[in-house]
Order: structure tokens, then C-alpha cells, then sequence
């Protein structure tokens, strides 16, 4: 009986959407925080965001075998433990080493600056290993193709809740960021995540998940899943969308920080909240035209809207600008920015769709090669570190609005990716457990 016609576990796959919600709100952490290190030390705006994605580079293939070795369960109780760990870190460097200079200078680097960053890497082990974890468990559970691809994206809809409260809560608990702010102010939100890792982990251990794939750890590889050219040319993709996902509200936030009226933090928590709102409602839309829309039609048009909205968002003039909205029972001030911010968070309608589209193409008909290539697909999400921080050095010593033209180059291949890349042209190497079995008994 194929994975398509059995009943879809339940309890499993409401595990994976919890999962899903819980990678964006660790991942998201780490570019607020980042501007509340950035505003001390020029270069570590983004350090933060670096080290978390850094993890991806060593720890996704290892990730992988981890899969093949302990199973889905396993390997997400040893992520969640990961977590909790890597929070505790960063959580430290509030209250340790402010005074202790590592670094000498004119503006002398402290100890806690690296036990924060300490922190992060020990966090992105965690989220490497959830989202191994997540995306070919929910592809699989729904039995790949459009409906495999639409329990991704409905997982991504509560990913994308996570991530549009995330930033906001940190925005709102620094106000305005001065050189005196530090990881102090965030604390009570460090603490939350701590909590929900300690009992994300009592809750799985007592959960029974039910194994898409068993016995992996038996089964001969004679390939690797890079001998399936949509696959390869599946896993740049993901390095550039991630970079193109973190890039975005990350180098918005950093933008809109450093602008010149009261609460300035709050407002760019605020406007990168929006992306991550527009990733939430595109998601949620997604989920729902996901089981009749093909996969590769989605990323199409969302590819090309965002090149659009990327063009519109670095010609218009910077002196057109909006008021921002006011929310006092948050703190949260009004002031005036940029119309540009507006197209660039509705860019988040269309980063929505993209990473589970590229990994639904990417893995579709990879049989027992899933696994495998999910540990590939996570080393390659070291993107999301690399690409932002390369466009956070091009806003600061080019200008913020042309770091965007990285954006869009990026976005151009994942164009290419869904109208010609994602196509699978290696049907002959066989890929099914039971039909290999059969061959090796006759």
C-alpha cells in the first residue's frame, strides 16, 4: 500500500505544523536581536543572523543521516533539546561578560557579543535539524506532488505566524535602540522560547509519530540525489530563496532602525512584522488552491510578481514616503518612511510559496533519496546567513535601497528554476524501496 492511499496520521502532521511554527520563531529572532548588536559593533548587524544559518553549512547532511539512522522522532527530540540549550546561551550573554574586552580598539569588542553569537550557532544546529525533520516528513505524510506541497504550506502558514510575531515583540520590547540597549530588553522573549522547547519536548515524547519511511538504514544508495539535475539545480535554489526570504524584512529592519524619529525600532519591527504577515496570507492561500494549482505554476507567478514588485520598490523615489500606523497600547510610534517599505513586504506574498515549492519540485520522485537530499537542501539554507550578510555590507557602504539588486538577481533564478530547472529528467535511475527489494530476491 503507497503512502498516497493510506490514512494520512493526524497527530503526526499537527506535530510537523507545530514544528514548522517553531523554526520561525527562533530563526527570526536573530535579525532584531542583530540590530540591537549592530547599533554597539557596525559589523555584527547580521552576525547573528550568520552564525544561526552557518549551522546549516556542517550540520544539514549529518542532519539527514540522522533521519536515516534515529528516525523522525528522535532526531526532533534531539533538535528541540538543541534549542533550549542554544537560547539558554544567548539569554547569558545578557548578563555575562559585558565587562570582559576580547577584542581591543577604539571600540573594543566584549566577551558577551560572543557568547550571544555562541548562541545562535548552537540555535541554528536546532532549527537545521527541525526543518530536516519537517519538510520531507509533511511532503511524504501527504504523499507527494500538489498534495505533499500543500501540507508544507499549510505548516509554512504557521511558520509564518511565528515569524510575523517575532520581530514585532522584539520591536516593541526595545522601543528605540540606543547604544545602552542590550539582550536585556528581549529576555522575556528568550525565556518564552526556552519554555515552549521544554515542553514542545514533553508533549513529542509522549506523541507515537508514525515513520513515512522505515528501515532507510538498510537500503543501498547507489546515487546521490545530486545525480537528479532538478534536485541540484533544486538545492541553489534554496540557497538563493533563503537568502532572498531573510534578506528581505532583515536589511528593511536594519533600514528603518537607524532612521531618525522616536521608536524607530518599533516601527521597522513593525514593517518587517508585515512581511512576515504577507508570508502568512500567502501561505494560508496557498494551502488551499495547493491540492488543484500545480506546484510549478505557483512559483512561476510568484517569482515573477516579486521581480515586479522588486523593480517597483528600488526605482520609486525614496522622498514619496507614508505614515506609519500607531499602536500605543504596544509602543509602537508612527513616522514617516519610505513608499518603497510598502513593496517591499508585499514581496512576502510571494516569497510565501517559494520554499515549499522548490523543495516539492526539487524532492518530487527522489523515492528513497528524500532523506538524503533533505540533509543536502539544509546545508544549502547557510544562504540565508551568507547572501543577507553580503547585502547588509552592500547597504551600508553602497546604499540600502540598491543591496536589493542582490535580491532580484536571486529571484531571476528562481524564475528560471520553475520554468525550466524544476524539471526531472533522470526517471531512469530507480528510486522505490520495494521494487529494489523484489529485484534483489529474484
Amino acid at each position: 500500500m503507497t503512502q498516497s492511499t493510506q490514512k494520512k496520521p493526524v497527530v503526526a502532521i499537527i506535530t510537523m505544523f507545530f514544528i514548522f511554527a517553531m523554526i520561525s520563531f527562533v530563526t527570526n529572532m536573530a535579525a532584531p536581536f542583530g540590530n540591537i548588536w549592530g547599533f554597539r559593533y557596525a559589523w555584527a548587524g547580521m552576525a547573528g543572523n550568520l552564525m544561526n544559518f552557518t549551522a546549516y553549512l556542517f550540520m544539514g547532511i549529518p542532519a539527514g543521516n540522522m533521519l536515516i539512522k534515529y528516525g523522525y522522532k528522535k532526531t526532533t527530540l534531539i533538535a528541540l533539546a538543541v534549542g533550549a540549550i542554544g537560547l539558554g546561551i544567548q539569554l547569558l550573554s545578557s548578563i555575562v561578560g559585558d565587562n570582559v574586552i576580547v577584542i581591543g580598539g577604539e571600540n573594543p569588542t566584549t566577551l558577551n557579543l560572543f557568547i550571544y553569537l555562541l548562541g545562535a550557532l548552537v540555535c541554528g544546529v536546532c532549527v537545521c535539524m527541525l526543518n530536516t525533520v519537517v519538510n520531507p516528513m509533511l511532503n511524504l505524510l501527504g504523499g507527494g506532488g500538489n498534495k505533499g506541497n500543500q501540507l508544507i504550506q499549510t505548516g509554512g502558514a504557521l511558520n509564518s505566524l511565528s515569524g510575523t510575531l517575532t520581530p514585532m515583540f522584539v520591536g516593541v520590547l526595545v522601543g528605540t535602540l540606543t547604544k545602552e540597549t542590550t539582550m536585556a530588553s528581549v529576555a522575556p522573549l528568550v525565556w518564552t522560547g526556552i519554555v515552549i522547547f521544554v515542553l514542545a519536548f514533553i508533549i513529542i515524547s509522549f506523541v507515537k509519530i508514525q515513520e513515512p519511511q522505515a528501515n532507510l538504514s538498510n537500503v543501498k544508495y547507489e546515487h546521490s540525489p545530486l545525480a537528479f539535475r532538478h534536485c541540484l539545480l533544486g538545492v541553489i535554489a534554496i540557497f538563493f530563496y533563503v537568502g532572498v526570504e531573510i534578506g528581505i524584512p532583515g536589511e528593511l529592519n536594519a533600514w528603518i532602525s537607524r532612521e531618525n524619529f522616536e521608536g524607530a525600532a518599533a516601527v521597522a519591527g513593525s514593517l518587517a512584522a508585515l512581511y512576515w504577515l504577507m508570508m502568512l496570507i500567502g501561505r494560508f492561500l496557498s494551502s488551499i488552491i495547493s491540492g488543484k494549482v500545480s506546484t510549478r505554476l505557483q512559483l512561476l507567478v510568484a517569482s515573477s510578481v516579486a521581480l515586479i514588485l522588486l523593480l517597483i520598490a528600488i526605482f520609486l523615489p525614496e522622498s514619496i514616503t507614508f505614515k506609519s500606523p500607531e499602536i500605543q497600547a504596544l509602543n509602537i510610534y508612527s513616522g514617516e518612511v519610505p513608499m518603497k517599505c510598502l513593496f517591499l513586504f508585499l514581496c512576502g506574498l510571494c516569497t510565501s510559496v517559494m520554499w515549499g515549492g522548490i523543495f516539492n519540485l526539487a524532492t518530487e520522485g527522489l523515492g528513497k533519496y528524500t532523506a538524503k537530499a533533505s540533509g543536502l537542501f539544509m546545508t544549502m539554507v547557510v544562504g540565508g546567513g551568507i547572501m543577507p550578510f553580503i547585502q547588509d555590507w552592500i547597504g551600508r557602504t553602497v546604499g540600502y535601497v540598491s543591496s536589493y539588486w542582490l535580491v532580484f538577481a536571486m529571484v531571476a533564478y528562481i524564475f528560471y528554476y520553475a520554468l525550466i530547472g524544476s524539471k526531472n529528467v533522470n526517471k531512469d535511475i530507480p528510486v522505490d524501496i520495494e521494487e529494489e527489494m523484489e529485484e534483489e530476491l529474484v
